[in-house]
């Protein structure tokens, strides 16, 4: 799985509302407690609002701030909000895709890969992410020595 910027920076940014604990956070301070191009920053939380994920307020007093306690927010759902289903196979879930002859048995593979990534993302929450009490079975994958190896 290709991790990109943008569901990078979406997770960091609901990790940065999650630790303020419902407080209204302005995008600059996100932006630079986090490393965050501002104008980028601004668009992922414009999409997390529309997800229901976050909500904000114009003003002095305003910002951002979660919509949900960080306990109730998967990594998922921040990922989902910002690039639609977990795993797709050329834009299409992997249950809808054919193949024929030798290929025919990797609709599994793919469907495998989606419930292997859900296993970890819809059971870490924003809040075990903050708190760093993950899960046992991420803790578990990431102990792993192969787990680090870049291949």
């Amino acid at each position: 799985m290709r991790i990109s910027a943008k569901v990078d920076y979406a997770v960091r940014a609901s990790l940065e509302l999650a630790a303020a604990g419902g407080d209204p956070i302005k995008g600059e301070a996100i932006a630079d407690a986090q490393d965050i191009p501002l104008k980028f920053l601004e668009n992922i939380l414009l999409e997390l609002r529309h997800a229901g994920l976050v909500r904000s307020q114009r003003g002095a007093e305003g910002g951002y701030w979660l919509a949900r306690p960080g306990a109730e927010i998967s990594v998922a759902d921040v990922i989902r909000a910002v690039e639609g289903p977990i795993a797709n196979v050329q834009s299409a879930p992997p249950e809808s895709v054919h193949y024929r002859g030798k290929a025919e048995h990797l609709v599994e593979v793919w469907i495998a890969v989606r419930a292997n990534l859900r296993a970890v993302l819809e059971h870490t929450t924003i809040a075990d992410v903050t708190s760093g009490k993950l899960p046992k079975t991420v803790k578990r994958l990431a102990a792993s020595p192969d787990a680090w190896e870049h291949r």
